[in-house]
């Protein structure tokens, strides 16, 4: 006999149909405002580097997928101890990375591209392991896409060049991830 579950078969379905949801305009419904505002000024700052509008929005849009999903799985209690020790971690290095983030905007000629990719690829192994089991490997890519795209070396070396093209969107990211911070939601 087959081992079913209509728990696990609702979760697969809300999953799923909240990652095929993850355009602008039904992120506003699961996002707040701040959150918002700086996944738009990511968009802005990866069109920018990458002169590539469509794939500016892939990866944001994959940005929103995973975090949807991940949320699912967290709300329906699929991870673990194990598991939430490795989502605290994540947590903890996702709010070093954004601190990392804007003291390097803050403190002109602190920046340095090897503590921030760093700090981008240890989130990204850290919530790769976070959901081994619980997501596909084509979520996983979508994960791999997200981080290695944000810790892209040159893409870093410009967005922290002084007088760059990228500077007002930086302000606005600095700008947003300290709301964040200071609410408690990073």
């Amino acid at each position: 006999m087959e081992a079913f579950s209509s728990r696990n078969l609702a979760m697969q379905a809300e999953k799923k149909i909240l990652s095929r949801m993850a355009s602008k305009s039904t992120v506003t419904m699961f996002i707040d405002e701040t959150s918002g505002a700086v996944l738009d000024e990511l968009y802005r700052i990866s069109k920018e580097h990458t002169q590539d509008r469509a794939a500016s929005q892939k990866v944001i849009k994959n940005l929103v997928k995973v975090a949807v999903k991940v949320s699912v799985l967290f709300r329906n209690g699929r991870f673990n101890e194990a598991e939430l020790a490795v989502a605290e971690d994540f947590k903890r290095k996702l709010r070093q990375g954004a601190m990392t983030a804007v003291s390097f905007h803050q403190v002109a000629f602190t920046f340095e591209q090897g503590v921030l990719g760093r700090l981008l690829e240890e989130c990204r192994d850290l919530l790769l392991r976070l959901v081994e089991k619980h997501l596909t490997p084509k979520s996983h890519g979508r994960i791999r896409h997200v981080f290695d795209h944000f810790a892209d070396a040159e893409l870093l070396g410009r967005l922290y060049s002084p007088g760059s093209p990228f500077e007002p969107h930086l302000e606005r990211v600095c700008q947003g991830l300290n709301q964040l911070i200071d609410q408690g939601k990073l």
